[in-house]
């Protein structure tokens, strides 16, 4: 499946079907509608059907983006020292 390289908002779908496994832990394919859950995120993949979106964000703004900002924070915090300078 195609890799979504941002996350946006479904605006027209065909049987769409999501594997947010990258975010969620969940192997499960998650269906994706107008109607219901019209919120696609980038790193996720695209398993069946297709669609149209329009993009939120992108970057270090997007779902992904923020889980590496505050997974590299974390790693960064390590030493335990003030990086504001001064």
């Amino acid at each position: 499946g195609d890799l979504l390289p941002a996350d946006g908002v479904l605006i027209q779908g065909n049987d769409l079907k999501i594997d947010e496994s990258a975010l969620t832990g969940e192997s499960d394919h998650v269906r994706k509608s107008l109607e219901k859950d019209p919120l696609l995120l980038s790193g996720t993949h695209v398993m069946e059907g297709s669609g149209r979106m329009v993009v939120t964000a992108v970057g270090v703004n997007s779902q992904s983006g923020i889980i590496f900002t505050l997974l590299g924070a974390a790693g960064d915090d390590e030493d335990g020292g003030d990086r504001r300078g001064g």
